[in-house]
């Protein structure tokens, strides 16, 4: 009787806190919102530092690839926007790797196993560094919000963040933003 007396007042509350997130919602996980975002040259921060190594074992540095522009994309391998958006990466990939357009996936939560097969599993044939212990994620800071996965980011030439897209990708956006840095 008692927790019949609180769940209405509860059901009340609950239903007054918040809006219908239902197309965020799926398998109890919410995604980012999807919000593109362009990023002025005058108005870029400093450039990003990250580093890692790769699930291959390669070392990668941001400031290696300067000069080029880089494509990140923040992701794990049970997140289901990312497994939407992988083949879609993948073209972009296959697409721009001829215009010095370097592509380096993120991946804040798996272990090898889990993240090589997302990897099979969608034919993705860029790299990615393994972040479990956020070191990546806090030098984004401010950058890419910590629960928004899938994030992609398109880091111009002189490494700094020139684009983001929080949530799942379009495919047509992320190609206009990687064309408009190209262009500078």
């Amino acid at each position: 009787m008692l927790a019949a007396g609180l769940a209405l007042p509860l059901g009340a509350v609950l239903a007054a806190c918040g809006s219908d997130t239902s197309e965020r919602y799926e398998s109890g996980y919410v995604s980012g919102d999807g919000v593109a975002t362009e990023i002025p040259p005058a108005d870029r921060g400093d450039a990003v530092d990250i580093t890692g190594t790769t699930y291959d074992g390669e070392e990668f540095s941001a400031a290696d690839v300067r000069g080029e522009v880089l494509v990140l994309n923040v992701w794990y391998a049970s997140c289901p926007p990312c497994r939407k958006e992988a083949p879609d990466l993948q073209a972009i990939h296959e697409d721009y790797s001829a215009q010095n357009v370097v592509m380096i996936g993120v991946n804040v939560r798996d272990d090898a196993g889990p993240a090589q097969a997302f990897e099979k599993t969608y034919g993705i044939t860029y790299p990615s560094i393994p972040d479990e212990g956020a070191e990546i994620m806090y030098a984004l800071r401010g950058q890419v919000a910590p629960n928004a996965v899938p994030s992609t980011l398109v880091i111009d030439r002189d490494g700094r963040v020139a684009a983001r897209i929080s949530g799942a990708i379009d495919p047509s956006v992320l190609r206009t933003m990687i064309d408009t840095v190209i262009d500078e």
